[in-house]
């Protein structure tokens, strides 16, 4: 495989694939378009990898040996792990949508066109990488509902300052409520900020991580800080102030 687009930058790529074949392909074609990768084949060899070093993204098939890829995406999601894209032939909607539940930042069915799996890398490296821009604008995070969300360490403490744990999209999207709260913003606003460029990205991601934030905000608050405003998007209710 070959492509003329590159990327502007080197983000970390760790591959996580039992096939031996499609591991390289994918290898060889995110090192050849700008990003430096190591691959493993199974979950106790992506451990290792991780405690090596930091990775910016985690490329996880779903059908692996051993621990499977919804287990391994459920457990560095509540680690606070780097961006998650979940690979799987199992490629319906269900299989995404639960993807999506257990703290995949993005979801592609298996096969994919690897000029596609590329733009998905590139996106979910352009919001880390925005998130952390937005750390300097935002002078420390916010506090509301007596929450802190802490910009720099991308942390988020209950009013019992307890850490509640967010997912990169998660965090994304609160960012995003926090940064414009009481104004109404469209499925299609909130997937430009917190998803991909790809028109293919469906709404219904958007609808099950504001669920999976609800219930993580719920835990501790009788208030819904989130509002659904029928036939136009979602609201945050709660007054917003800088930490």
């Amino acid at each position: 495989m070959s492509s003329t687009e590159t990327l502007d930058t080197r983000p970390s790529i760790l591959v996580v694939d039992d096939d031996a074949a499609l591991r390289q392909q994918i290898t060889d074609y995110l090192s050849t378009n700008g990003c430096e990768v190591e691959s493993v084949s199974d979950a106790p060899a992506m451990d290792a990898a991780l405690a090596r070093q930091p990775f910016d993204i985690v490329v996880l098939d779903v059908m692996m040996p051993g621990e499977d890829g919804l287990s391994v995406c459920r457990r560095l999601s509540a680690a606070g792990s780097p961006a998650i894209l979940m690979m799987s032939a199992l490629g319906d909607d269900v299989d995404r949508i639960i993807g999506l539940e257990v703290g995949a930042d993005d979801y592609l069915p298996k096969p994919c066109n690897p000029r596609e799996l590329l733009a998905r890398v590139r996106a979910l490296y352009r919001r880390r990488e925005g998130g952390r821009s937005a750390t300097g604008r935002l002078r420390g995070g916010y506090r509301f509902a007596g929450y802190v969300l802490d910009s720099t360490n991308h942390r988020l403490r209950d009013p019992n300052g307890v850490t509640v744990m967010l997912t990169r999209g998660e965090y994304a999207l609160l960012s995003a409520f926090l940064d414009r709260p009481g104004e109404v913003l469209s499925r299609d606003e909130l997937l430009d900020q917190t998803h991909s460029d790809d028109p293919d990205t469906f709404d219904r991601a958007i609808d099950v991580q504001i669920s999976r934030l609800r219930r993580k905000l719920s835990d501790s608050q009788a208030q819904e800080l989130i509002r659904t405003v029928r036939g136009a998007g979602y609201k945050f209710g709660a007054a917003v102030s800088r930490a």
